[in-house]
């Protein structure tokens, strides 16, 4: 359980950093501006560790989902949880047939029942956003205060072979009751474009930060044994440096994108086609990168041979958690739905993307 990682990203300040300048916090993720910030910084987290990368960009979107579809009452709660209060954030959305549901107990008074996989960061989350369908079937999101409930938590449940600190645990919420300001925004807002996709940019700049990590490693590793004069690894760390850097420019190309987003929502002028150009650029950064960590981990294993591939080397790990993290949800339809929107518009080549303003 991460919970010395978590207490330190607290000390540093970063449980406030998603939230609104307004609330006091950096809008890092929530406001337009700084996203290019936001995304370094998941870079380095992810960089230092993986598991807390996916915990602490779970946070952020939370914050992110809370401001853009909650009440300023919620949004205020929020930021004081976040920022005085030192609580961290979550998202769970995943389940299984046994999934959340959602139901009126009594007048202003809300039951769960049901389950949620992947929960991650399970026994540190203190304010778990989880999403339930309604008795019409609508998808609802609602808080959870996971320090004021009593739920059933399953560890046994997530046996994978890398992100073990993660704690992406089976949690049961059968018999939490919530009141009716836990319900945040409308039906159907979690799956609400363009922040349901463009949000993938956030766990692909933690990706890249694995990828980082094991660039640093293999390099140790081959100067420690005197081998980084061999012309073939020269070659493959030429092959590792143009993947890297590719995926730096990849993150810097796409927070433009978010940022006018951002900003168009924030004026009430988010239209359809901002929306759809983030989408189409997300889409194309996250298979990018996803293809860099895939090519990152065979280059580093050639390089390092089966001496770095055995536990406890730093290289191991670090593999098994790549290889984990990087089986992020529906990556086939990111890249369908990138092309779909290259060949459907209209601007050549050289001006699909042009220059958000």
């Amino acid at each position: 359980m991460p919970v010395r990682e978590v207490q330190l990203l607290a000390d540093a300040g970063l449980l406030a950093a998603p939230v609104p300048r307004a609330f006091g916090g950096l809008g890092l993720g929530t406001e337009a501006g700084d996203t290019v910030s936001l995304l370094a910084l998941l870079a380095e987290i992810g960089r230092g560790n993986l598991s807390l990368g996916r915990i602490y960009e779970g946070h952020v979107n939370a914050l992110q989902l809370i401001a853009a579809y909650g009440t300023r009452t919620q949004l205020e709660r929020a930021a004081e949880d976040a920022r005085d209060g030192r609580r961290l954030f979550g998202v769970w959305n995943t389940e299984a047939a046994d999934g959340v549901t959602i139901e009126l107990a009594d007048a202003g008074r809300y039951r769960l029942s049901g389950a949620k996989t992947f929960a991650s960061g399970a026994g540190v989350v203190a304010r778990a956003l989880v999403t339930g369908r309604l008795p019409d079937g609508g998808w609802q999101i609602c808080v959870v205060p996971m320090d004021r409930v009593t739920t059933r938590t399953d560890p046994s449940w997530w046996r994978p072979i890398g992100m073990h600190g993660s704690a992406s645990f089976k949690v049961d919420f059968g018999g939490v009751e919530i009141e009716q300001d836990a319900l945040v925004g409308e039906p159907g807002d979690y799956q609400r474009q363009p922040w349901l996709s463009g949000g993938a940019i956030r766990f692909a700049a933690v990706q890249l930060g694995g990828a980082e990590a094991l660039f640093d490693a293999a390099r140790a590793e081959l100067r420690s044994l005197g081998r980084d004069g061999d012309p073939h690894q020269r070659a493959r760390f030429g092959q590792l440096a143009i993947g890297i850097e590719g995926g730096r420019l990849w993150l810097r190309g796409a927070a433009p994108f978010m940022d006018l987003a951002l900003s168009a929502a924030r004026d009430g002028r988010l239209d359809a086609a901002t929306g759809e150009r983030f989408v189409g650029y997300v889409n194309m950064a996250r298979s990018a990168i996803e293809r860099i960590c895939l090519d990152t981990i065979e280059l580093v294993e050639r390089s390092v041979g089966v001496r770095g591939l055995l536990a406890p080397h730093p290289i191991e790990r670090l593999v098994r958690d790549l290889t984990i993290y990087l089986r992020q949800p529906v990556p086939d339809a990111a890249l369908t739905d990138a092309g779909r929107y290259a060949l459907e518009a209209t601007a050549s080549a050289a001006e699909l993307w042009g220059e958000p303003s």
